[in-house]
Parts: C-alpha cells; structure tokens; sequence
C-alpha cells in the first residue's frame, strides 16, 4: 500500500513538466558532418586614403586676395623735388646738397698698379720687363698715366715708353681716352697722339684698344686683354694676350704693316694681399710679316719663349 502512494506522487509531480513541453520540437544537435561552419566576421573596410596626404597644405588653403593697386593721387606729385624745401629756405638746401655732392660724390683719388714687373729668363737672353699704370681723379674724368718697356740685363733699354691721358667714362664699364704717348726708346724717338678704350666686358675681360698717330704720319694700334681666373681666394692664374698693329711699314724702327707683332703669356699669383703679388708663368712673343722680315735683315730672332718671375704691386 505505502509504495502505491509513493508511486502515485512522482506521477503527480512529473506531469505538469510534460505538459509544457508538449508541442515543442526539441533541436537535436546535428552530426559533426553535417554541421555548416559558422559565418566568419566580414573585414573591417580598408581605410580610405586621404586625398589631402602629400600635398602641400597651402594649396589647400584659398588663394589671398590680390589688393587692388591704384596709381598715386595726383597730390603726391604736386610738392616741390626735394621735400626739405617745405621745412626750410629752398636756396640753403640747394647750397647743402651740392656741397654733399662736390665731398661725397666727386671725391678726388687715385691708384697705381704695377701689372709686370718681371724677370724674363730665356737661354743666354735673359731680360726683364715693367708694365704700369695710375690714374687720378674723380668718377668720371680722370689723368692716367701708362708705361712699359723691356730690355736685357746688362744693355740699354730696348723699348721704353710713357702715355698721359685723359680718361672719361662713357658707360658704367668703359672709359674713352684720349692724349700722348712718347717713345723713349727704340731710336728715333717719337710722339704720338692717342685715342682709345679701356674697361670691362662681359666675364669680367679687362680690355685696352688704342691707335696711335705720329708725328711722322705713321698709323699704328695696339690690342690688350687679360681675365683673372680665380683657383682659391688668393692663387689666380691670368691669361693674356697682346697685339701690335700697323697701316703701313716703318722701317727705321722694323716695324712692318698689318698685324706686326703678338705676345701670349700666362701667368700664376699668390695674392698675400691684394696689394702685394708674386708670380710666375711663360711668355711667349712672335713678330709676323713684314716685322718678321725686318728682324731677319738685322739677324734677330723672329721669336722667343720665356720663364717669368715678377711681382705684381698696387697702391
């Protein structure tokens, strides 16, 4: 009788359980076959590039407004040339600005430059030769005064002469001269009256021209020009080259019409300053048509290839 009613009461219990489970299908796990792998996470979207990455940010930036620009209202030309005459009796400031003009703008100088003063070696020749010039003056007009001439140790000058000119400049680079030249030596002496340039040209190519009239009627020109090409700031080598010209032959000085003579040298320096320069190089001089000719008459050489040595001097 006692487990009759034992078994009635987990009757009892169970039922209600059943009940709400009744119509409910219950999901069974599938066979490890037939499960489908699960749906992997979608990746992140890859990061759009930033079309402002390698510009300048200033292109970014709006353009700044360009301020108008107007002309100058006609007032601003209507007070006197110099503005100190509304302030003070114009008559003293034209006596004060030309007398800064006459000390500050018209300041008298001058400089001497001894180009060459060399010795010239050469087998059994062995010479020297000077080449200077000096100016004094103000910015546009100016006295120069020019020598050279060459001989051998020992003799008597070979050529020697000097020239005193008026210079004045006609452009920012160039001076016009005019005036003398007198030939001490070859003999005869002569005198010549001088018309020429002198200056710069592009690159910094310092130049001379002349052509000399003597008081022979004799028609001759001469051709200068040299460039210092700077090494270091105090080693400069300069080229340079020179020559003669003549509108007929002179023969009582050998001298031959057309191109007479030339000159080709390079020289290097050592600046210890600017003022102070010694320097060596070669030198190379040729006479040419009819001078050559003279040359041959008189049994001289018609050319000649030289060691130089020389200092080169500026005050």
């Amino acid at each position: 009788m006692k487990a009759l009613v034992i078994a009635l009461l987990a009757t009892a219990v169970t039922a209600p359980a059943l009940a709400q489970g009744a119509g409910h299908a219950m999901p069974m796990p599938a066979p490890e076959a037939e499960r489908r792998p699960e749906a992997e996470a979608p990746a992140p979207p890859a990061p759009t590039a930033d079309p402002r990455a390698g510009r300048d940010m200033g292109e970014m930036r709006p353009a700044a407004p360009t301020p108008p620009e107007a002309p100058p209202p006609p007032a601003a030309l209507s007070g006197p040339r110099h503005a100190a005459d509304l302030l003070f009796d114009p008559s003293a400031m034209a006596r004060a600005r030309e007398e800064v003009r006459a000390e500050m703008g018209e300041v008298r100088a001058y400089r001497i430059m001894v180009d060459q003063l060399e010795a010239r070696i050469r087998d059994g020749e062995d010479g020297y030769l000077w080449d200077a010039q000096g100016w004094y003056g103000r910015d546009i007009n100016k006295l120069w005064i020019k020598t050279e001439g060459e001989g051998s140790f020992g003799e008597k000058v070979e050529e020697a002469e000097a020239q005193a000119l008026w210079s004045r400049a006609i452009t920012p680079w160039f001076d016009f001269q005019a005036g003398g030249r007198y030939d001490f030596r070859p003999n005869p002496q002569r005198a010549h009256l001088v018309v020429g340039l002198q200056g710069l040209v592009p690159y910094f190519l310092e130049i001379e021209a002349a052509a000399f009239l003597s008081n022979e009627g004799d028609v001759t020109a001469r051709f200068e020009a040299e460039y210092d090409q700077l090494i270091t700031q105090k080693l400069v080598l300069q080229p340079r080259v020179e020559f003669d010209l003549a509108a007929q032959d002179v023969s009582e000085i050998g001298v031959g019409a057309g191109l007479s003579s030339l000159e080709a040298g390079l020289r290097l320096r050592y600046e210890f300053v600017p003022e102070f320069a010694p320097y060596a190089g070669v030198a190379y001089e040729r006479a040419v048509g009819n001078t050559a000719d003279f040359a041959r008459d008189e049994g001289e050489s018609v050319d000649a290839l030289f060691l130089v040595a020389g200092v080169r001097l500026w005050f």
